[in-house]
């Protein structure tokens, strides 16, 4: 860790519920969203209280994964890079959208409960894979009320600060990544290209993303000055347990091969009693 004993401090500003809802496609609240994991990922959310959400610039080298997740696109990085700041010439746009990148969390979901999800996500569990079903406008609003800055906070190696992350929802747009801008008249609002992605390669996952970011200008700090780093992934408070008895989560769904027992009775040590249904339709 770092410190910056000599740079002007200010407050960081509180994070914001769904800023950028107009420029996003949010579905209807009765939208069904479905999530696989692995059995053992289940349990540890569940056991934990949390989301998990994965930095956009920090996917791996999977099959499936994006390498140019919530990455500017091609086309429109010259332009980006040749844009300065006033007060900070040496800063360019594409280094804001950079920034910005580095500071952008999502949690994904498929819009549509389809083969292509139960085939290419959650594999090589000893214990199998289930989907959870969500409704999205109850889960929407689970959230905007955990994450209200004026009742949240964040909580950074021990230490409570302010909430600094904006959420925002939106259904992924498919475009043609090497040829696409957005850029032609002005340049882009970074959430933007958190929910943009390469139709040849991921218009099957229908995804729809929630997304934690922070602003992509100066830095974070402690009172006493450490900088604060962002962390590959985070980990949001989420009540699994209310959420079922609320409807949020609709259903558990179990894939044939699942270790539906193990799965029932750990579970149950929970008070939690999944549906017996297949998920694979």
């Amino acid at each position: 860790m770092s410190s910056s004993e000599n740079a002007p401090r200010f407050h960081a500003p509180l994070g914001c519920i769904e800023p950028h809802a107009p420029l996003l496609r949010i579905p209807s609240d009765d939208q069904l969203l479905y999530k696989v994991m692995t059995v053992e990922n289940l349990l540890r959310s569940v056991v934990g209280n949390y989301l998990h959400f994965n930095r956009v610039d920090s996917y791996s080298d999977a099959p499936n994964a994006d390498e140019n997740d919530g990455r500017q696109l091609p086309k429109d990085q010259p332009l980006n890079a040749g844009v300065r700041f006033q007060k900070a010439p040496d800063f360019s746009a594409a280094d804001y959208y950079d920034q910005c990148r580095s500071r952008t969390y999502a949690c994904c979901f498929s819009a549509e409960n389809s083969n292509y999800i139960w085939q290419n996500y959650a594999n090589g569990s000893e214990k199998g894979k289930i989907c959870v079903v969500f409704e999205f406008g109850k889960l929407r609003a689970m959230l905007n009320s955990a994450l209200n800055p004026e009742g949240a906070a964040l909580v950074y190696e021990g230490n409570h600060c302010r909430q600094i992350f904006s959420v925002n929802y939106g259904l992924v747009n498919y475009v043609a990544w090497g040829t696409h801008r957005t850029n032609n008249e002005y340049l882009s609002n970074p959430i933007l290209y958190t929910y943009i992605k390469d139709t040849d390669r991921f218009r099957e996952e229908k995804e729809l993303r929630i997304t934690l970011s922070a602003i992509g200008i100066g830095h974070f700090a402690l009172k006493d000055g450490t900088l604060i780093e962002f962390p590959s992934s985070l980990q949001l408070g989420f009540d699994f347990r209310n959420a079922i008895a609320n409807a949020t989560i609709r259903e558990i769904l179990l894939a044939p091969e699942a270790d539906s027992g193990f799965l029932t009775r750990e579970l149950s040590k929970l008070r939690i009693e999944p549906a017996p249904t297949p998920g694979k339709t």
